[in-house]
């Protein structure tokens, strides 16, 4: 439950950068959700583990994501490509 006489309108964005487009939905395979892997764009040394700079396919750059090598169980030819 909300006091209406609280809410405020929300603000239009001031800077072009507040404006993410959203990421788009994942394929559903079996129930499980899938996002393809476009590219691997660069990777880092964590601990024990090594993470790759995952961009995903369909998705803008604002989406990257840095992802362990162990999740990355079904890409090891984009890894290879890397």
């Amino acid at each position: 439950m909300f006091n209406e006489d609280l809410l405020t309108q929300c603000k239009k964005s001031q800077f072009k950068r507040q404006n993410i487009e959203i990421a788009l939905l994942p394929n559903i395979i079996n129930e499980i959700e899938e996002y393809e892997v476009e590219e691997i764009q660069n990777h880092r040394k964590k601990g024990c583990s090594m993470q790759f700079l995952i961009h995903w396919k369909r998705n803008g750059n604002e989406h990257n994501q840095w992802i362990v090598e162990t999740g990355l169980l079904y890409a090891k030819e984009a890894i290879q490509d890397y």
